[in-house]
Order: structure tokens, then sequence, then C-alpha cells
């Protein structure tokens, strides 16, 4: 059995919001990680935030994106307010990479509302083929 917490609000929308008004509820975790190839490829949903406005930092194994946005809509009629809309975006990911990576070579990039970093795994975490010698 499924729990839908929020089933009642669900029931009274018809006598609490019209339907243009109704908040749109939705959540997703909006990262994945994975290897392609040599490099470790990482992709954060980042809808409706400006490339400025995220910061990426990655130390001991462990990477991090934060971001936050503000838009603010006033509409006043004669020096009072009538509507006020605020939407605020905020994403807070960590998560750990899958093998050792070359810091220097990290890069990030966001196209529609995607952020995707890559960043060539460590030569020391590379596989090696050692020799094996008869004594």
């Amino acid at each position: 059995m499924h729990y839908y917490p929020f089933k009642p609000l669900v029931d009274l929308k018809p006598f609490l919001w019209e339907d243009d008004e109704w908040p749109e509820l939705k959540t997703t975790s909006g990262l994945n990680v994975y290897e392609e190839g040599d490099q470790v490829v990482v992709q954060a949903a980042v809808p409706g935030v400006s490339s400025d406005k995220i910061k990426v930092t990655y130390e001991d194994g462990v990477l991090r994106i934060s971001a936050r946005s503000e838009e603010k809509d006033i509409e006043k009629k004669k020096n009072r307010v009538v509507h006020q809309w605020n939407k605020v975006s905020s994403f807070n990911y960590t998560t750990y990479l899958p093998r050792p990576i070359d810091s220097q070579g990290l890069e990030a990039k966001t196209k529609d509302g995607i952020l995707t970093i890559t960043a060539p795994v460590a030569e020391t975490a590379k596989a090696k083929e050692i020799e094996v010698k008869v004594g």
C-alpha cells in the first residue's frame, strides 16, 4: 500500500483552489553519477538557475553542487501591494565520486537546466597490467 501525504489536499482541491492556482508538487533526486570511458560524469538538475548562481566544489572525493536563485514580482496600485509573487529555487547535492579523479581536469557546463560535470579518472586509479616474473 502506498502512502500519499498530500491526498487530503488533493481531495479538497476543487473547493480550495482554481485549476491555475493549484501548486504543483514534484520531487526528484535530480542527480546522476556514472563513468563513461576514462571519465566520471555527474549530471544535476538545476532548472531555472543561471550558471553564475551555481557553486561547484570538490574535496577529498566529495563533489558538492549548490545553487540559489530568487525572482520577485510585485504589482502595486496606488502605493498598495495588490499581488506579490516570489520564486525561490535552491539545490544542494553532495555525492562521492566512484573513483579518484584528476581535479585539474574538472569541467562544468550547463544546458537546458542540466549541469554536467566531467572529470578524467586519475592515472593512479586506472587499471594496470602487471608482468608476472618467474622467480
